[in-house]
């Protein structure tokens, strides 16, 4: 595993396009055998046809993917700094956000950033990496106004995916004008529907109840050599390195409710739509 790893990631540090695509598509095929299961009797083989017109693969369940040996492995090797898919695919979104917009780099952008929610959805203690400035950053300014449509929407997701069970990183969003970036996308006359429609989903998100994840990383730790000039400063002055799980506490609906007032009107209506239909069993005090 780590020789496929590593002759990924020797691709995605390259400023060459098709190298990129090699390396995004070698590390997709590695967590698509970690994580799907093929039909191994002719039974299940048959069965996949009737039901989906194809033989394809199967999502795991999470009971077996925890057991799995391979898996285990992965995720084993995530923990340290070497062989962390997540920094990796986070630099090359440095790199291709710094070669400007243009439809083949555009695809490149999007495809990295679902690889990237995968591999924090896979490895949750990579969300950490969101704890420094530098990195949230990133997140923002792909949520520029002059990105392509599709970045933008796939940039939300990640973000989503990145703060999800993270009340640290939450802050450090907040911290970094984070719902300013937001809510300034949302009002801009030329934002696209799709992405309207992905932003008003994240600002539900945004304030549901927050739930602590009960891990942590010391991926974050790990980069303290690793600087990007981020596009603005934390308010709070952290700068460097990201504040660890616990330093920041939660944040009810409605103390977040009176920060995003600050930026958006009507944000009552946003809460009283999530009290009612209380998505994900979610409670509210």
């Amino acid at each position: 595993m780590e020789k496929l790893l590593s002759l990924s990631f020797d691709y995605l540090s390259s400023f060459d396009g098709v190298k990129i695509r090699k390396g995004l598509r070698q590390l997709e095929g590695l967590l698509a055998q970690i994580c799907l299961s093929r039909a191994t009797t002719a039974a299940e083989r048959r069965r996949s046809v009737i039901q989906d017109g194809v033989s394809k693969s199967r999502p795991k369940d999470l009971a077996s993917l925890s057991q799995d040996p391979a898996f285990r492995e992965f995720f084993k090797l995530q923990e340290g700094f070497e062989w962390n898919v997540a920094i990796r695919l986070i630099s090359c979104l440095e790199r291709l956000l710094g070669k400007g917009s243009n439809g083949q780099n555009d695809l490149l952008l999007v495809s990295t950033l679902d690889l990237l929610r995968g591999v924090l959805l896979i490895h949750p203690p990579s969300r950490s990496l969101f704890a420094r400035d530098i990195y949230m950053n990133l997140l923002l300014d792909l949520l520029d106004p002059s990105s392509c449509p599709a970045v933008q929407a796939s940039a939300i997701l990640t973000l989503v995916t990145a703060l999800l069970e993270q009340p640290n990183i939450t802050r450090c969003f907040e911290n970094l004008d984070g719902l300013l970036t937001v809510t300034s996308l949302f009002k801009n006359r030329g934002t696209s529907r799709e992405v309207k429609l992905k932003l008003v989903e994240f600002l539900y998100f945004y304030l549901m109840p927050e739930i602590p994840y009960g891990g942590r990383n010391n991926v974050a730790d790990e980069q303290a050599g690793l600087r990007r000039s981020p596009s603005k400063t934390s308010r709070t002055g952290s700068g460097g390195r990201g504040k660890s799980q616990g330093e920041e506490g939660t944040r009810t609906t409605d103390e977040k409710q009176r920060l995003l007032g600050r930026y958006l009107n009507n944000v009552e209506d946003l809460v009283e739509d999530l009290r009612e239909t209380a998505p994900f069993g979610t409670t509210f005090g």
